[in-house]
């Protein structure tokens, strides 16, 4: 049933909860009250116990195997997990060594300034100030942690500025500081790169390069010029020194400790974790050489071009005869972030509007360009100064193969006419599933878990609060907690 899950949780949105509409009786006009609306189990037992949707669910699974047995169970896979972390610690090399010593330096560093600034406050009457007492997992301190040890975690920390959801609301905030704020490299150091990658004396090709960065990020840093032959502005983003050794070390560090996780429980295959981590070390790398930025950019103001939408939308020109692997020399936009929204709205009347023109050339871009923008958060859109939106930093792209979309709509229409052998056999097409799975047998799987949850009994619960100036009125959906625990079990 595993592949069942994991493909029932991939259409869960539209079957989460079935219920049977029923017509509902008027609330007396006191002053509130409740209702409740039985579902197709409402003449069982009224004693069943019954668990909230979305509030709490209790399953009862079966007891995990100790370590031991676990551990007999995957010795086969023994010498195949050996070889793979060989290959990777070779692939590192002294790398590994040498980033073992800068994470050392970093927390000792971070340390020294946490304790500096805890001997200021110990001799206060206001005491220990919240945000030092979690000491370096604090927000302040963890986020000064990340940006000491570069790149790989600067990354992570813009993933917890923008996760909302996920992280608390002080470390959101607080690594919102990772975004385009990293350490800048000192001027005679970019100068020396842009010499080494250009073999030419800048003088021939820039008629000036501000020596002050535009913006510093994690891997990059982006310089104001102007050529010398066009007069046209342009940016020169820089690959910052060491950051490929830096990324291969810090990434086949997670990929090992990923593939030891998943070897220890094997429970963990079913989350991808090692194939999320070859993912993201392949995206990250691909961002480290420019050459490929410049095709993802120009294949994307082709797509607005085809498309018309270049009244809407503009990504910059590429300089190709001043741009290599590690510099990209790019037309300089003028504009506005869409953080910005007071200086949005000085440019246009109709802020909301300018947000789903962004969206819509974005999510056109899915079907209709070989690669979409997959950094897409509001630092890297601009509204423009024309009242176009200009789209930047294209170092990390998504690709959707048209075998995929194809199996896309056969699983789109599959789940509306319930052919469950359509969804098995799509769902296997998009990657969904193993290599060797049987797709009769995974239909089946699908049929009885859509049929369990197309068969979930329900209860609608309403309530009605009156006041002197307004009506609340509040709905629950209830439902049998032995039938969810049964579903959760065959999904498992």
């Amino acid at each position: 049933m595993a592949a069942a899950a994991r493909a029932a949780s991939a259409a869960r949105s539209p079957l989460l909860v079935h219920h049977h509409r029923r017509r509902l009786p008027q609330v007396p006009s006191g002053g509130g009250g409740s209702l409740r609306v039985g579902g197709a189990g409402r003449g069982r037992d009224e004693g069943r116990r019954r668990a909230r949707a979305g509030v709490r669910v209790f399953a009862r699974y079966s007891p995990a195997q100790d370590f031991s047995t676990r551990f007999q169970d995957r010795v086969g896979e023994l010498p195949k997990l050996v070889e793979d972390l060989l290959q990777t610690s070779i692939s590192t090399g002294p790398r590994g060594a040498f980033r073992m010593a800068q994470g050392i330096q970093a927390v000792l560093g971070v340390g020294g300034e946490w304790l500096n600034d805890l001997s200021k406050t110990a001799n206060t009457s206001a005491g220990i100030p919240a945000q030092m007492q979690l000491g370096l997992l604090s927000p302040l301190y963890l986020r000064r942690l990340f940006e000491r040890m570069g790149a790989t975690y600067i990354k992570l920390g813009q993933f917890v500025a923008s996760a909302p959801t996920l992280f608390p609301a002080e470390y959101v905030e607080e690594f919102q500081n990772c975004f385009d704020r990293a350490p800048a490299v000192p001027y005679d150091v970019i100068q020396s790169i842009l010499r080494e990658e250009l073999q030419r004396p800048l003088d021939s090709i820039y008629e000036y390069i501000d020596p002050v960065p535009i913006a510093s990020a994690s891997i990059a840093q982006v310089h104001g010029a102007r050529l010398k032959s066009s007069q046209k502005d342009v940016v020169i983003k820089v690959l910052k020194p060491g950051i490929e050794d830096t990324l291969v070390a810090d990434l086949n560090f997670i990929y090992v400790v990923a593939r030891v996780l998943e070897f220890l429980n094997p429970e963990l295959q079913r989350t991808s974790l090692v194939g999320i981590v070859k993912d993201i070390k392949e995206s990250m790398l691909e961002e480290v050489d420019f050459r490929k930025e410049a095709a993802n950019i120009q294949a994307f103001q082709g797509y607005i071009d085809a498309m018309g939408f270049d009244r809407q939308a503009k990504a910059p020109f590429v300089y190709q005869h001043c741009s290599t692997k590690r510099v990209l020399t790019m037309e300089r936009l003028y504009g506005v972030p869409l953080t910005d929204l007071d200086s949005i709205r000085s440019l246009v009347p109709d802020p909301e509007l300018t947000l789903v023109t962004a969206l819509n050339v974005w999510f056109g871009s899915l079907i209709s360009c070989e690669s979409f923008h997959a950094d897409v958060h509001a630092g890297n859109l601009w509204l423009l100064r024309d009242g176009r939106i200009g789209f930047i930093d294209f170092g990390i792209v998504g690709r959707i193969s048209p075998r995929t979309w194809a199996a896309m709509e056969v699983f789109l229409a599959s789940f509306a006419t319930e052919d469950y052998d359509a969804m098995a056999s799509a769902l296997s097409e998009m990657g969904a599933t193993g290599n060797d799975i049987n797709i009769d047998e995974f239909a089946k799987d699908l049929r009885k878990i859509f049929s369990s949850i197309q068969d979930l009994d329900t209860e609608i619960i309403v309530a009605t609060a009156r006041g002197p100036d307004a009506t609340a009125v509040s709905a629950n959906v209830v439902l049998d907690e032995r039938q969810m625990n049964a579903l959760f079990l065959d999904l498992k």
